[in-house]
């Protein structure tokens, strides 16, 4: 099962102070992407539609969602980095920075260009 290679993940890979974080993320993608298929792409959790749409990396002081087609996107929140040609993210450092009305846009978007 896909989502098994997640939680393979955060036992073996994931810093403990992100656990709470990832977590988040999968439920907001289980409930705005819920077609979409959990599972590590690069190393790193992610989620498929068509194609890898989103991808979880984590540094020493953060994690980083990315959107593969993120410059694309409309951002409204002003939360996205990035000046690639296609790839933004968003950094996260805990739960209180999670933006969870501006995350679900961005994923919704994200979904929505994966289907084009």
């Amino acid at each position: 099962m896909p989502g098994n290679e997640i939680d393979a993940y955060i036992a073996g890979q994931l810093d403990p102070r992100y656990t709470g974080i990832l977590g988040a993320l999968r439920t907001l993608m289980a409930a705005h992407a819920p077609a979409a298929v959990e599972g590590l792409a690069y190393g790193s959790p992610a989620w498929r539609g068509a194609e890898v749409f989103a991808v979880v990396s984590q540094s020493k002081t953060h994690l980083t969602l990315a959107f593969e087609r993120g410059a694309e996107f409309e951002d409204e929140h002003g939360l996205l980095e990035g000046v690639g040609k296609r790839t933004r993210h968003v950094k996260i450092k805990s739960l209180d920075d999670l933006d969870e009305h501006a995350l679900r846009d961005y994923i919704e978007q994200a979904v929505r260009l994966d289907t084009t």
